[in-house]
Order: structure tokens, then sequence, then C-alpha cells
């Protein structure tokens, strides 16, 4: 038996446990974490440096190194993350569900954890922080494959989270980190241990897993977000918008990477947008108005992620257009609408198929932490079982749980008992 075979049986049995801990034992668990962390910030500051220098020497691209620094600030905001999910409340236990099915035969549906759950993520040491602390308070066992180039950082990390869960009563085996592509591979053949893939990447990536194992897949696949600015937007409220939803943090999945823009509004709000995008440091690739116009570069693919200081920009015959061009090229991830007028607004809202639609804000604040979610696991594109950003819920299964008393179905086969199927509304 491989290691990795055993390690997926220990996970296996440790999501029996985990499915059993207290509300006060996982958040104490998570509160352990977060002090941990905080404890040996230097450590984990100084093997980040190692991954940083290790990819400057390499010379990966800009936006990966952005999302592979951990440093101070990255370190505050996980902790924050994991205190707000310690205040939200436990999500396992939930009623959704309650039939009287005939006198003294009582169903429930209640929330319970999936099981096992591998993750593999960008590299972004905080998504590690992340998915670890959701996975440990919606009561599942995990397997974590982070990037190649974040590995030390990533060890480190895994390290002291899984000593800091098995020291507050967590069980062994409750966290297992992947350190090679092979494991990957070799992951993907344990549906007798894993209950769920969930991928973070690319959409060729979340197919490649897809087709190559017989577990159940989450795909989360790119971001090509979209800001569309309507003929009746507030000419200072979509500049605002818009540059938030670029530049403020450009190497994530919800930055917008396509900006829409009516053709009636191309000789007024079109060049100072520009302006603005450019007096932020922002690349423009345009249509051919755009391009002939700006003397920029004309865009050959609209469905494209930047994740960098990047923009496609269109003009558009009007709201039809727009939404026709988002359903085509967009990847269903998040896309948002400027505008005063709410008719545009709710037409937009319910016509574009995407995980969430935002009107007058930032596409930036598609994120578990900011829905409240206290975090989340990835972005879903997918229609089923969870779409959007991912937080407790979308790691959360359900089962009927049916009490009686030496009721059997022969008595209502036979007629001689009839069911009721009263249901109650819940609190």
């Amino acid at each position: 038996m491989s290691e990795l075979l055993n390690a997926a049986a220990r996970a296996k049995t440790a999501s029996f446990a985990m499915a059993a801990l207290s509300e006060q034992t996982k958040n104490s668990a998570l509160e352990a974490i977060a002090e941990a962390l905080n404890e040996r910030s230097a450590k984990i500051f100084d093997e980040n440096k190692k991954d940083l220098d290790a990819a400057m020497k390499a010379e990966l691209d800009g936006p990966l190194i952005k999302r592979l620094r951990f440093g101070a600030q990255k370190l505050a905001e996980t902790t924050a993350e994991i205190s707000s999910l310690i205040s939200i409340e436990d999500p396992v236990g939930k009623v959704s569900l309650h039939t009287t099915l005939d006198e003294g035969l009582e169903l429930y549906r209640v929330s319970c954890p999936i099981g096992v759950i591998g993750v593999i993520f960008e590299s972004r040491p905080d998504a590690l922080i992340q998915i670890a602390s959701l996975c440990l308070k919606s009561g599942n066992a995990v397997f974590l494959k982070g990037g190649s180039e974040a590995l030390n950082t990533n060890r480190i990390l895994a390290d002291i989270i899984y000593e800091a869960g098995l020291n507050s009563g967590l069980p062994a085996g409750w966290l297992n980190l992947l350190t090679s592509r092979e494991e990957i591979s070799e992951m993907l053949k344990l549906d007798e241990y894993i209950d769920l893939i969930i991928p973070r990447g690319s959409n060729s990536f979340v197919q490649y897993i897809m087709k190559n194992t017989s577990i159940a897949v989450l795909g989360h696949a790119d971001g090509v977000c979209h800001t569309y600015i309507n003929e009746h937007a507030d000419r200072q409220k979509a500049i605002k918008v818009v540059l938030d939803a670029k530049t403020q943090y450009v190497s994530v999945c919800n930055a917008t990477e396509t900006i829409l823009v009516d053709e009636c509004l191309r000789e007024s709000l079109l060049p100072e947008l520009i302006e603005a995008l450019r007096g932020a440091g922002v690349m423009i690739n345009g249509d051919k108005y755009v391009a002939e116009a700006f003397n920029t570069d004309e865009v050959t693919e609209w469905h494209h992620e930047y994740l960098d200081m990047k923009v496609s920009v269109k003009l558009v015959s009007g709201i039809d257009e727009a939404i026709e061009h988002i359903n085509r090229y967009g990847s269903g991830h998040t896309d948002a609408i400027i505008t005063e007028d709410k008719a545009a607004c709710e037409k937009f809202m319910i016509a574009v198929d995407s995980g969430s639609v935002l009107l007058n804000c930032s596409t930036r604040f598609a994120d578990g932490f900011r829905y409240g979610f206290g975090a989340e696991v990835g972005v879903s594109t997918s229609k089923i079982h969870a779409r959007g950003p991912v937080g407790l819920e979308g790691l959360l299964s359900y089962k009927y749980r049916l009490y009686g008393n030496g009721d059997i179905v022969a008595d209502y086969a036979d007629g001689s008992r009839t069911f009721k199927h009263e249901h109650h509304k819940l609190q």
C-alpha cells in the first residue's frame, strides 16, 4: 500500500470523527490555528522568501509572484478570516426539512459534512489557510495540493495548522499536504476514500481533472469577469468602480478583465475612462474602434484572463449586445453592470448566466469572506451543488433522518394505515 493510499485511509477514518466534533471543539481549533500562525510568523515569512527568491530566479511572470507573496498583511487578512469563520454558527446539523409522515413517524433533512475533500489550488499560500479552515469548520478531512512554486510556504503552513488542530482535539489524518504533481494523478484514483475534488485553475485543467477521475468534481474555472457601463451609468461612479474592479488586486479571479461600454458614451465617458485606466498603469487592448482611436493593440481573443494590469475594452450597441457578449465570452464567474436604470439592472441580473451578478459595485466583491461566508474554498462556475463563492454551505451535504416506533411499510401497503405528510415550518 502506497504512502498516499495509507494517508487516504487515515483521512477517511478521520472524516467520521470530524463529522461528530462539537462546535466548541472546532472553534477552539480555529482559534489555536490563528494564534499559532501569528506566533510562528517569522518562520513562515522566511519560508516564503525562499519561494519568492526561487520564483524570481526562474523568472516566473509577475502575476504569479504577486499571488505567491505572503507577508504580514496577508497573514493579518487570513487570521481575520479565521476570526470571521469562528463567529459563524456551526453549519453542521441544521434542519432544512421536517415532515410528519404519520403519527410517531418523523422525517428530518439535516446538513452533514461531505467527508474527505481534495483541493488543488494555485500558488497562493493564503488559499491553503482558507481551505483548511473552511474544511475544519464544516467537519471535513482534507487533502491540499498547492502550486510547486509555494512548496516551502505551504509546508510550514500545513505543519502549523495540522499540529494546532491535533492539539485542540482534531483526529490524526484530518489534514494532508501533497507536494508533487505525480500525487495528483494518484489521488484522482482514490474514489474509495475521497468524496470530492475541487480543482482551482484554467478550464483546460478542470476538464483534465474531470476526465481522469470517477470522484465528484466541483469545477472552479478561470475568471473572465466583465464590467458593463450602461448608457444610464453615473460617470463618476462608473470610473470609480471600474478602477477598483481592475486594479485593486489584479492577480485574482474576480478582477475585471473586460470592460464593455455603450456606444453612445464613446465621445463622453470612454475617453475619460481610458485616461483613468492608463493613469492607474493599466495597459489597454481594444476592439477596432478603441484600438484606432486610442492607439492600443486590438483584441484577438475576448475570452482572456490577464491576471495583470491589462484589460480589454469593447463598445457595444446596448444592453442586449453586452449580455450576449458576456454569456458567449465570459466564464460564468462574476459580471457587473453600472447603471441608474432599474429596468436595465433587472434585465442584466436575470439574463447574465454567471455565479455572481452585480449592480454598481466592483467585481472584487465576489468573494466568500466579503459575502460573509467566513472565507471560500474557491469559486464554482458549475451550476450543480454549489455556485459562485464556495463557503461552508458548499462543503456540506445532507442526510435524511427518519424516527419511528416499530413502523412497517406493510401497514401502508395493505391500506391499514395512510400517510399524513404534514410539512412543518422551520423556525
